[in-house]
């Protein structure tokens, strides 16, 4: 219940709220309190409690309102008019010709003739309504041609249609992508060029909750490094360098997507002063390092059919992950990552035999370079076969002039 409060005369009130009985009398009072005791101070009045159960009808006085004024006969939701068509051609959406104008001969029987200087209020009228809902071309062709007609009715609709703002931001496209495919340059020797990306939101593993994969774009080679959690930026360039720099040399360029890690100051200072190119994919194109992500996608595959019963312990697997990655065959290059990088192929099954003799050092540059040599042979074709099937999915990418 409230009642009037005046600066001169005392009042009371009445409140089923208990607490508020010791709101002047409390010591200790939150900033919001006290913002309030000290507006009350300015008044003459004291507080009751008064519990509800006593209350009769409390809130009477707020529930007396005035019935509003109301006509005899009320007016109907629905419209006067009976429509016929999604469309209703009434005096008020029809634009009214400025002047009359004489119909030509060849307009069709039956048809009303528009003159040609004034069909835009009439496509727009028709196109536009929420009746129509922008149709498209065809779809106000068939409307208008109900009732009227001009010459080049169809012309005038169609540039009309296409240069409609709101069909341009609302409507699907339905043609080929523009732009054909542009692929990274192929590298000329084995991890020169990287690709990066994180494993994210899994479970914890001998400490360990994320796993860093690094793949080698020449020799799709992968490196899998188990961190304890998302790393910083210097974090993740010292762990790039001490396991992978100091074996293989200085990098020329790494490829990766828009994380915090890669985006941040300190990476790309680090990077600079190596002299190693920092690439960021495309915004929600996630190709462009598709490379990467699809190896994240066979390591968790492969951690999901040896893991499925114990998911806590992929941790342990994970060097096997890389080894079995490793030793797959390319079909980019008809080689497996070890051949592609050591020369040779490590036994996979330990009574497979241990491997030959380590031959002579010119012997060794020489079976390299020619392994090397194979593999961007074999990067080329399919980097050719490759943009060939994506670019008969695709067309001629625009040209832009200035202005």
């Amino acid at each position: 219940m409230c009642l009037l409060l005046t600066k001169t005369q005392p009042g009371g009130v009445l409140t089923d709220h208990k607490n508020l009985e010791y709101l002047r009398a409390a010591k200790r009072l939150n900033p919001h309190q006290a913002r309030w005791a000290l507006f009350f101070t300015r008044f003459h009045f004291t507080i009751s409690y008064h519990p509800g159960s006593k209350k009769i009808k409390a809130d009477a006085l707020f529930r007396i309102h005035s019935r509003d004024e109301t006509s005899e006969e009320p007016e109907s939701i629905l419209p006067k008019k009976l429509f016929a068509s999604p469309i209703s051609w009434s005096e008020e959406t029809l634009p009214e010709p400025s002047a009359p104008t004489d119909t030509p001969p060849r307009c069709p029987q039956g048809l009303q003739f528009f003159p040609c200087v004034q069909c835009t209020a009439l496509i727009h009228s028709s196109h536009a309504s929420l009746g129509t809902g922008h149709p498209g071309i065809n779809g106000t062709l068939s409307l208008l041609k109900q009732r009227f007609w001009w010459p080049n009715m169809v012309a005038d609709i169609r540039r009309y249609v296409q240069g409609c703002r709101e069909c341009a931001i609302s409507k699907s496209p339905r043609h080929l992508p523009s732009g054909k495919l542009l692929p990274l340059p192929v590298p000329n020797h084995p991890w020169s060029h990287l690709g990066v990306d994180f494993i994210t939101d899994i479970l914890v593993s001998g400490g360990c909750m994320c796993v860093l994969v690094i793949i080698d774009r020449f020799s799709k080679s992968c490196q899998l490094i188990p961190l304890p959690g998302q790393p910083t930026a210097m974090d993740t360039a010292e762990c790039l360098f001490n396991h992978l720099s100091r074996y293989y040399g200085l990098h020329e360029d790494i490829v990766s997507d828009w994380g915090s890690q890669f985006t941040s100051r300190v990476w790309r200072a680090f990077l600079k002063h190596l002299g190693v190119t920092v690439s960021l994919s495309s915004g929600y194109h996630p190709q462009t390092n598709g490379q990467t992500e699809r190896k994240i996608q066979e390591v968790g595959r492969f951690l999901r059919t040896f893991c499925h019963d114990h998911q806590e312990s992929w941790s342990l697997f994970l060097g096997w992950v890389e080894y079995a990655q490793n030793s797959l065959r390319q079909p980019t290059t008809s080689l497996t990552p070890f051949q592609c990088v050591l020369g040779y192929q490590p036994p996979l099954f330990p009574w497979d035999g241990e491997p030959s003799d380590v031959p002579a050092i010119d012997y060794w540059f020489r079976e390299s370079k020619r392994v090397w040599d194979s593999a961007h042979l074999q990067l080329q074709r399919a980097l050719r076969r490759h943009r060939t099937t994506a670019d008969l999915r695709r067309s001629q990418a625009p040209e832009y002039q200035p202005g």
